[in-house]
């Protein structure tokens, strides 16, 4: 488990913390998953930027989980990356058997 799965395993015990968690997980996976691409690709964010015409400091909010991205930008940033997005909606899985 990494450094930052045992943290965020820890804060879960505080109930403010764990639901301030759920809100914005989602929005954290996509970062997460945007940042390995651009760094797997070898690209800065201002060439990112520049391949989905738009500014770096947007790509640097998206990045830091700062500004809500549409499935359209997703899109865009997707192709700029030779990548495909991919969405799942499904049932709630019961609590006890979510990970972090």
């Amino acid at each position: 488990m990494s450094d930052l799965q045992n943290y965020i395993q820890k804060r879960m015990q505080n109930p403010g913390f764990a639901k301030e968690w759920e809100a914005s997980k989602l929005e954290y996976e996509v970062a997460r998953q945007l940042i390995q691409l651009r760094k797997q690709s070898g690209l800065s964010q201002a060439q990112l930027a520049k391949r989905v015409h738009t500014r770096q400091s947007e790509i640097s909010r998206i990045e830091n989980g700062e500004q809500n991205i549409s499935l359209d930008k997703l899109r865009k940033i997707a192709n700029a990356l030779g990548a495909d997005v991919e969405i799942k909606i499904g049932k709630k899985e019961n609590k006890e058997s979510v990970k972090a």
